[in-house]
């Protein structure tokens, strides 16, 4: 009874997988113009000239706009207000947006871009992250080209140390992550006849761009309208970086009075757009005789390109993350997100996290070895449980699954009972990797924390409901149609969830950190109290019974006590319009209160976690050094799974990235910071072919403050298989691969040398 836990069938996905959705590349208006974005040709220079004399002779040629055409202030507002929409004196990356052209057509832009002349005057630019650190005579950001330094202090690490009978003691390296979404980047702006503007677009983060565009064109926030389009994924890429492409396409629009369509090329949109940070990570720590993690140790130090976008941010989950999801009392960290010479990093699934686990978890495996221990035991002996104390200092008074994960994982995959083989010139090897997630914004965003709903009954018992976060393909929309079906108890085929809209709910943050489920979910529940409270009354009635005896579910009210008692909703429904009974209900939800003291490193950082273990089984060919994933088992504390199929759905595709991360993508800059390889032929993505049996397993520890038990947990998939398949190579042929991706290379070279 009732849709919680049930697998119905996702929401708008055969519109998806039939190409019938609106994205923003389908949307037309009269009078349309296209534009075409001028990007800096350095890393770092100053502005002479920019000439479009050449374009006047172009038909269809419509203009030229930069920083000096725009009438409010040239900033992208994130975190810090650094980054402008178009770089006005000095450029900062190659691939910086200096100005855009405008025409009448798609190809008369690119035409008349071709035509540009800018002129800079090319300066030295800081590409390596150690290197800037400190330079003493380019100041990229302050005084440092520190973005944001962060720590934890607890305990004594060195007393510690001391006591401990095994170290180990690395660097590790991560490189950047393209978000590979199937669409890129994409804006429409509709400048309105009464001065107002709206904004049409592929984005996770609507109130952001509403923001963005209202700074630039010095509008009120009430004047700029933003509608979320159909969206061919995110993973974190379109939270920050659409406010910029928004904008691109609003002054234009602002000042022509006319519609303006913007969409990027692949390859423009892998040059420009953010990506994973790349990652610098020094870690140590050891263990006692007795399997016990005694003490950590690690410099953390994230590229966050030219502008500081998300990674102070990025650099706070990250911080929180770095010593696992394990018991230990002595620590010291420090992490860094520096300024350079390169394309700004953002948001991308994980979020800071996937970097330093790697490190972690390449860390307990090795620690595992030098004490001849099973590595599952080891993470065994030192994991979280409800009722410890993190490292950080926060109390976990429910709701932790890591253990039942291990042990899940461990029954699933034959780790119990696996043994060195070989097949020829092959050999096979199981990584383990146990990682956990704070869930929402947290700490380092608390000021966002907060969701937004509205949900309308209609006469003929049909619903449809509004939020502020927003669906890219993750499920969202489906699940919290389930949520709604519930509470009001009717069937999961008459709810309709409408295209996010800055206008129809409150500023509700961003759709980011695995919290759509948990924040829009509450904030609906709480929106259906009104409406469900005039159903059961009214229901009541017609069933002459006491109210709190009535049961509703899936389209029919009946009596508790006598399940022969009942009416049909759609009829309640109708005798509640009759008698103009609240039908629409308004929710509202902040999260509980996060806490974090930047000097220590202590406090309640996320109000609630979740859990994984992933076992990855491999083949590793010691002639070649090529690597056939052959099996992932992957089990996730979700909380509740509100629907188990969208919760497979996302690990499923969240180890597939996370192969990605860990075996094949890299984005390669040169020694001026340009990107080279922007296209699929030369970026390498895991296709179906390379898509090795996965199971994943759901683990479900209630949440007591989630809806229904359920916490988000999107972004955790990816975030532990690297570490995992690091840990089988190591498994398979005795070599410790410390730089990702691992490539065949790299563990051909490792196998040589020993």
């Amino acid at each position: 009874m009732g849709l919680i836990g049930k697998s119905v069938i996702k929401a708008g996905g055969v519109e998806r997988v039939t190409g019938k959705g609106t994205f923003v590349a389908d949307i037309k208006l009269p009078g349309m113009v296209y534009c075409a974005v001028i990007r800096s040709p350095v890393a770092r220079g100053d502005i002479i000239a920019i000439d479009d004399s050449s374009c006047n002779r172009v038909k269809g040629y419509l203009g030229l706009f930069t920083a000096k055409s725009i009438p409010g202030n040239n900033v992208i507002p994130i975190v810090f207000r650094d980054q402008p929409c178009f770089a006005a004196k000095r450029v900062n990356y190659h691939g910086e947006p200096i100005g855009v052209v405008a025409a009448e057509s798609k190809a008369i832009a690119h035409t008349a871009l071709n035509r540009i002349k800018v002129t800079v005057k090319e300066l030295e630019g800081l590409i390596d992250p150690l290197k800037a650190w400190g330079h003493r005579k380019i100041k990229l950001y302050g005084d440092d080209n520190i973005f944001r330094h962060s720590k934890i202090r607890r305990g004594d690490v060195e007393s510690a140390f001391r006591e401990c009978e095994v170290i180990i003691e690395d660097t590790y390296t991560t490189p950047y992550q393209e978000h590979a979404y199937i669409e890129p980047q994409g804006m429409v702006a509709n400048p309105l006849p009464d001065g107002t503007m709206e904004i049409y677009g592929s984005m996770q983060c609507p109130f952001y761009v509403r923001e963005a565009v209202a700074e630039v064109l010095a509008l009120p926030l009430s004047d700029v309208r933003v509608i979320q389009t159909s969206t061919g994924g995110g993973f974190g890429g379109k939270e920050d970086v659409p406010s910029l492409v928004a904008c691109q396409a609003a002054l234009p629009a602002c000042l022509l009075k006319r519609p303006v369509k913007l969409i990027y090329e692949r390859d423009e949109d892998m040059i420009s757009m953010s990506k994973r940070h790349p990652s610098w990570i020094h870690y140590k720590s050891g263990a006692t005789a007795d399997g016990i993690l005694r003490a950590i140790q690690a410099e953390y130090i994230i590229d966050g390109g030219a502008y500081s976008t998300l990674s102070p941010v990025v650099l706070f989950r990250g911080t929180v993350h770095s010593m696992g999801p394990y018991r230990c009392e002595n620590v010291h960290i420090d992490s860094y997100a520096v300024a350079t010479n390169k394309v700004p990093c953002g948001a991308f699934r994980g979020f800071g996290s996937p970097q330093i686990l790697f490190a972690v978890e390449s860390q307990m495996d090795r620690l595992a070895q030098g004490l001849k221990m099973d590595p599952a035991e080891f993470r065994r002996r030192n994991l979280l449980k409800t009722g410890d104390t993190t490292s950080f200092g926060q109390k976990l008074s429910w709701s932790v699954g890591a253990k039942e994960t291990l042990e899940k994982v461990v029954e699933h995959s034959g780790w119990r009972n696996h043994i060195p083989e070989s097949a020829g010139d092959k050999r096979i090897g199981y990584g383990l990797s146990t990682v956990f997630y704070g869930v929402g914004l947290g700490a380092g965003g608390k000021h966002l924390a907060r969701t937004g709903a509205r949900v309308m009954v209609e006469p003929d018992a049909s619903v449809t409901f509004s939020v502020g976060t927003t669906d890219m393909g993750q499920g969202m929309q489906t699940v919290l149609a389930q949520v709604v079906a519930q509470e009001l108890g009717l069937p999961f085929e008459n709810i309709r969830m409408m295209p996010t809209d800055t206008s129809r709910v409150p500023d509700s943050g961003p759709t980011v950190a695995s919290r759509a489920t948990t924040m829009s979910g509450n904030a609906l529940i709480i929106a259906c109290e009104k409406p469900r409270d005039s159903i059961l009354t009214e229901a009541s009635i017609l069933l002459k019974i006491e109210k709190h005896n009535v049961v509703i579910d899936e389209g029919i009210a009946f009596d508790r006590k006598d399940g022969r008692l009942k009416v049909t909703i759609k009829e309640i429904i109708k005798n509640c319009f009759g008698k103009r009974m609240p039908l629409t209900g308004d929710g509202w939800y902040n999260t509980p209160e996060t806490s974090w003291d930047n000097e220590t490193g202590i406090g309640e950082p996320y109000v609630t976690y979740a859990w994984a273990s992933n076992i990855v089984k491999l083949a590793v060919d010691t002639q070649t050094g090529e690597v056939e994933v052959l099996k992932i088992s992957s089990a996730h504390d979700v909380g509740k799974a509100i629907n188990p199929a969208m919760v497979e759905c996302q690990i499923e595709g969240g180890v597939i990235q996370g192969l990605g991360f860990a075996l094949t993508e890299e984005m390669m800059a040169d020694s001026k910071g340009k990107l080279l390889n922007p296209e699929f032929s030369t970026y390498i993505i895991p296709t179906a072919s390379d898509v090795p049996e996965i199971e994943p397993i759901i683990v479900e520890h209630p949440y007591p403050d989630g809806p229904y038990g359920a916490r988000g947990f999107g972004e955790q998939p990816l975030m532990g298989i690297a570490p995992a398949v690091a840990n089988a190579v190591a498994d398979a042929v005795g070599v410790r691969i410390t730089d990702l991706p691992i490539t065949a290379e790299k563990i051909w070279r490792a196998l040589r040398a020993k």
